[in-house]
């Protein structure tokens, strides 16, 4: 329950506390005195959007404070979000809405605890529950319809609802695991067929030496000089070792080793310097047999050449294919064989997500039937509920059905929920949005609010004029209604019907005043501002008065207090039923 709301700098509203009770609170005034900003606080508080204009003009900070009574479920509930109650069992939330720079922030707490949004809408649940006039309109949409329908089937049902979003969810999980592997599974086989391919070719390449490259290009350059590689060789031979002509080198070491020999007899300090000649000498004349054998050796031969040129361009290509050296492509060759033996072996079958897929499917299909069950069973108990509350809101008539129609399974079941409605006999049974009147729609709306006030406990309930459009007999009927949910429950109710306000258990009024500036030096500069104001016996006389006949007539008088009259009789009546 709401026991005071504290506003400061919150629209046109400069300062306001306000003491609330159980029971029907209902708030009047004349069109446009800020009746909705009261309502706007409360739902700000517990975390509605804000915006700059909520900042009262030349103010940078808007508080709000909500001061609650709870119940124990609610009380456990913060015990275990690690939160203490004040005083035992007060939960205060507030609100600071700040602007700086042009932008607007705001942080929220509870019990002085700073809370985040997630927590905040979880104590909005809790606490308030917030009819607005545009909310009639909403009454046509199927989803909210369904979510009705399943609130009233209370704990299990909302239990089996949950049981199918995790089946759900489970569901997509496996869909999207198999629809991911069958499109792997395009990518997975068109990546084998590259693969086989191109180790089909590097294998018919016989890639074994990272050298063979330039071992081939040496070869080549031999075999294409073969001729003047002998000619050469013939040349080096002749300088070296046997030469017809004029002295070899052989020739020349073997004089100065000779000269060596006479001289070392006569000066032992030479003999290094013969062994030198002498090594010279040697390795001179085996350069040149080897370079005679070499010569000898060397032959043309065409076809071998053609087939290093040939081999030449085949390792040429496969480089331009596959790597820049001949190293880089026998390394990609090895890293495609373990590529290829992961593609057929490392990955889970395809028959394996399909099974799982199946078998996800089926539970789901299986636990939206269960749902169904609950929700036929649960739309049943609401068809003679709702009816038996409509029935005192002038629609003795009245015919309702919840149609649950089939659909594919959703995160919320496999139900479309539509409210099909006849407010007047010998009319069919049509979508609740396409014939019922505004009206009509209203008082549909309520008596919905009262079959669950009855079946769960609720917190403060706040009715922002439901009863626009109606008149007569219907305000009276709703007006009880309104009355009779306050009966162990806290009602917060706008409205222009004097009817509705008598039925008050409080009454506040709402009005726009015009003060002085208290900034400006001589108060001169003009301000508007809401008050409000609880309304005694006399006040609420003449404040019925006003609204029934927008003037203080005696006629108005009169008919303001039958009205107050009748209206203590029926408190006393629902009191003691």
């Amino acid at each position: 329950m709401l026991l005071s709301l504290r506003i400061e700098n919150f629209a046109l509203i400069d300062h306001l506390d306000l003491e609330l009770g159980l029971g029907l609170n209902v708030f009047t005034g004349e069109t446009g005195a800020g009746k909705s900003i009261i309502l706007d606080a409360i739902d700000t508080v517990l975390g509605g959007k804000v915006d700059r204009r909520m900042i009262r003009t030349g103010a940078k900070r808007a508080i709000l404070e909500a001061t609650f009574e709870v119940e124990a479920a609610i009380s456990n509930w913060l015990a275990e979000q690690e939160i203490d109650l004040v005083d035992g069992t007060l939960a205060v939330c507030s609100r600071e809405i700040t602007l700086s720079s042009g932008k607007v922030r705001s942080r929220s707490r509870l019990n002085g605890i700073l809370i985040s949004r997630k927590l905040l809408d979880e104590v909005r649940d809790r606490f308030v529950e917030i009819t607005a006039q545009g909310q009639t309109l909403q009454l046509s949409q199927p989803g909210l319809q369904r979510d009705w329908l399943d609130l009233y089937g209370g704990a299990d049902l909302l239990a089996a609802k949950q049981t199918v979003a995790a089946a759900y969810s489970k569901t997509k999980q496996a869909q999207n695991a198999l629809e991911n592997r069958r499109q792997f599974e395009q990518q997975r086989l068109q990546r084998l067929d590259l693969l086989q391919y191109q180790i089909q070719e590097l294998d018919a390449a016989n890639l074994t030496d990272a050298d063979e490259l330039e071992q081939l290009k040496q070869e080549q350059q031999r075999l294409g000089h073969v001729v003047e590689l002998q000619h050469q060789s013939y040349q080096i031979n002749q300088l070296l070792y046997e030469n017809d002509e004029r002295k070899a080198a052989s020739d020349l070491l073997s004089q100065a080793e000779n000269i060596l020999t006479d001289m070392v007899e006569y000066d032992t300090q030479l003999q290094p310097i013969l062994a030198m000649v002498e090594d010279a000498l040697a390795q001179v004349i085996e350069a040149g047999r080897q370079i005679s054998s070499y010569g000898e050796q060397l032959e043309s031969d065409p076809e071998r050449l053609q087939e290093v040129q040939d081999r030449i361009q085949q390792l040429k290509q496969i480089c331009r294919k596959y790597g820049q050296t001949l190293a880089e492509v026998i390394a990609y060759y090895e890293k495609i064989q373990a590529e290829l033996k992961d593609l057929q072996t490392g990955e889970q079958s395809l028959e394996a997500l399909e099974k799982a897929y199946q078998e996800a499917t089926q539970k789901l299909i299986f636990v939206c039937q269960s749902l169904t069950q609950l929700r036929q069973k649960t739309a049943s108990k609401l068809e003679t509920h709702l009816v038996k509350e409509l029935k005192p809101l002038a629609m003795e008539k009245v015919e309702f059905k919840v149609e649950i129609h089939p659909i594919e399974p959703t995160i919320n079941g496999a139900d479309l929920v539509e409210f099909c409605f006849s407010p007047n006999p010998g009319e069919p049974l049509q979508p609740l949005g396409a014939i019922a009147s505004g009206g009509e729609m209203s008082r549909f709306l309520l008596a919905l609010k009262a079959c669950f006030s009855q079946v769960a406990g609720s917190g403060t309930m706040v009715f922002d004029e439901i009863d626009v459009g109606v008149s007569g007999r219907v305000a009276q009927a709703i007006a009880q209604k309104l009355h009779q949910l306050g009966q162990g429950h806290q009602v917060l109710c706008v409205t222009h019907q004097p009817i509705v306000a008598a039925m008050g258990d409080r009454h506040f009024h709402v009005e726009k005043k015009v003060i002085g500036d208290p900034v400006s030096n001589d108060g001169s500069e003009e301000r508007t501002v809401v008050r409000v104001s609880q309304l005694n016996n006399n006040q609420r006389r003449e404040e019925l008065a006003q609204l029934a006949s927008g003037r203080s007539a005696t006629e108005a008088i009169a008919f303001a207090e039958s009205l107050l009259t009748e209206a203590d009789y029926l408190r006393q009546f629902y009191t003691n039923y």
